[in-house]
């Protein structure tokens, strides 16, 4: 006689299996990230913290390195990291924010605010937020100098002082010329970022730092991020190192009176989850807001301070900005459909954007390739006809003097078996040459960070 089993008891012992299911996989992928994140700190010796979280669940959060190589201090979970341009988000959504109050207009021009700004009267706010302008890259010149390199040195320096004003850096800026016409063309731009700070504080009467503190790190609860200067103290905070051949280095000086905007802020993992959290929400801009800042704007995929769906994110919507300035390199990973969010801070030059694609491929379950130790092996150099030429995602192979080369002479392919190489500046980008029985090589599979592309020959 068979044993009758109630519908209830039934439903009862699937959302039981199931819900053990989930558990066993979210404990498999935390372990996959850790096993991944530890490789990384063993091979290429990553300094930073990490914080990946899927519908509030947190998957790994963990601290590696040392925040200060002189003291032998660890990072830890709570240490502050500069996050360079994933300030720019922040930025963004602080003149959205005055956009929503009606104290300026997306479509207002530059001229507005700064009247003898060249082609002032072509720049709008909105061209500035997506790249759009036609400003050039950088004015790294200015905020890395200990002394002023403008007005005739101002005037020798103002009674032997190193002084450099807010009106002299802006005359620095405007005498740069443009790269195109404004809003025909698309160009990351800092100086755009760094302008939209002075907007910021013109139009609010605050200080680029109080502005955000009030407005949106407070209404977060984000109680250990701020935005850097030249004089405060900040606890907590790692110092930052760039790599020198087998070495570590201080970072150069950098005036952090003139690099705000598209850089300056610092933060920690925890409270750019609280960040993230609040981009679902409404409690710092509102939805119609929201949507202006996560529309892609061209073909670059710039919405406002994030790129919106860029090309790295495994066929998932993603909303994402990576950082680097020297030492700090950062990446922030808005999985939104999939309520994933990675986080990626280094104090060290690790190549945070690259960990976090690697991260992101495990979360998706793709096949990745954990760090490994890369050496050098003699192959017949012959083979290199076979491999050198065009291949699809603008890739060519270059064969010069009996080396290969990826895209340039700055990159070389350093053979580590017959097919398989490794990229001078990055041992976790690799690429594979695939042998058909034709005995031609018409693929390649390409390894960003660990997780595996195959590329086809674009030229047979």
């Amino acid at each position: 006689m068979k044993k009758f089993t109630s519908p209830k008891k039934s439903l009862q012992a699937f959302i039981f299996l199931l819900f053990t299911s989930l558990i066993f996989g979210q404990k498999n992928v935390s372990a996959n990230l850790a096993k991944y994140m530890q490789a990384q700190v063993d091979i290429n010796q990553f300094s930073g913290t990490v914080l990946i979280t899927k519908n509030d669940t947190v998957l790994l959060k963990k601290a590696y390195g040392l925040a200060d190589y002189e003291w032998n201090i660890k990072n830890t979970t709570d240490t502050k990291f500069s996050l360079a341009s994933v300030t720019k988000q922040f930025t963004a959504a602080a003149i959205l924010q005055l956009a929503d109050k009606k104290k300026l207009s997306l479509t207002d021009k530059l001229n507005k605010f700064f009247p003898d700004f060249p082609k002032g009267d072509s720049i709008s706010i909105h061209m500035l937020l997506c790249h759009m302008s036609g400003l050039q890259m950088d004015y790294d010149e200015l905020y890395l100098s200990k002394v002023a390199i403008t007005q005739e040195e101002v005037k020798r320096h103002i009674l032997l002082k190193d002084i450099i004003t807010q009106d002299d850096a802006l005359k620095y800026i405007e005498k740069k010329t443009l790269l195109f016409s404004p809003g025909t063309n698309t160009a990351y731009s800092n100086i755009g970022y760094y302008l939209l700070a002075r907007i910021i504080e013109k139009v609010s009467n605050k200080t680029y730092a109080d502005y955000l503190k009030v407005n949106i790190f407070e209404k977060c609860k984000m109680n250990n991020s701020g935005v850097i200067t030249n004089d405060e103290l900040i606890s907590h905070k790692a110092r930052n190192y760039i790599r020198s051949e087998n070495k570590y280095l201080n970072n150069p000086y950098i005036n952090w009176e003139f690099n705000i905007g598209h850089d300056g802020i610092y933060s920690t993992v925890e409270d750019l989850v609280l960040w993230d959290k609040a981009l679902y929400g409404t409690t710092i801009l509102t939805t119609e807001m929201k949507k202006l800042m996560f529309t892609s704007y061209n073909e670059q995929n710039w919405g406002y301070g994030f790129m919106i769906n860029p090309f790295y994110n495994h066929g998932h919507q993603l909303i994402a900005h990576d950082g680097g300035f020297f030492g700090a390199m950062t990446s922030l990973n808005r999985f939104t459909n999939d309520h994933v969010f990675i986080t990626v801070l280094s104090n060290n030059q690790s190549l945070s954007h690259i960990i976090a694609y690697g991260l992101s491929g495990i979360m998706f379950q793709k096949d990745v390739e954990i760090p490994y130790k890369h050496y050098r092996t003699k192959i017949d150099t012959s083979l290199y006809d076979k491999y050198k030429g065009k291949y699809d995602n603008n890739i060519e192979i270059l064969k010069i003097d009996d080396k290969l080369y990826y895209n340039s002479i700055e990159t070389e392919l350093i053979p580590e078996s017959k097919t398989k190489f490794f990229r001078s500046d990055n041992n976790d980008r690799t690429i594979e040459f695939i042998k058909e029985k034709s005995d031609n090589y018409n693929a390649v599979i390409i390894t960003n960070g660990g997780v595996k592309e195959i590329v086809k020959r674009s030229i047979p």
